[in-house]
């Protein structure tokens, strides 16, 4: 599958692709366009559009594209359930959800326009919180 939102990926953009890759489609492609350009091209490259208003995969209420990946594909890991918050308290400025919150805004921030970097730390904390056995 192919996968289009807006360029300059923060937070939800470049954690969203993260889960898909590794719980929905390991082979999924992601295409990063300016905000005018997602919706035409991802009819054009036949490709399904994320965390923009008004299409499926995006924000509901106060929850996070992430945590409606998480609600769509039934993905019931513990440690990816509290990714979960840290994303939607870093996305939604809502920092008093989680205490690592606030560090993930600020990482990246900086990170992000470089989508690698932080494509290497989630998977790294994922791994760290499934060795505290929660």
């Amino acid at each position: 599958m192919k996968w289009i939102t807006r360029e300059r990926p923060k937070i939800d953009r470049i954690a969203s692709p993260w889960l898909i890759k590794t719980f929905v489609d390991k082979n999924a492609e992601f295409i990063y366009v300016p905000f005018s350009d997602v919706l035409n091209k991802a009819k054009e490259f036949d490709a399904i559009p994320f965390d923009i208003p008004n299409v499926e995969y995006t924000h509901y209420e106060e929850k996070s594209t992430f945590d409606y990946i998480v609600k769509k594909y039934k993905i019931k890991d513990p440690a990816i359930l509290i990714i979960a918050d840290i994303v939607r308290g870093a996305d939604t400025d809502r920092h008093d959800i989680a205490k690592e919150s606030a560090g993930l805004l600020a990482i990246s921030a900086g990170l992000s326009y470089n989508i690698i970097c932080l494509s290497v730390l989630t998977p790294n904390y994922f791994v760290s919180l499934k060795s505290k056995q929660i």
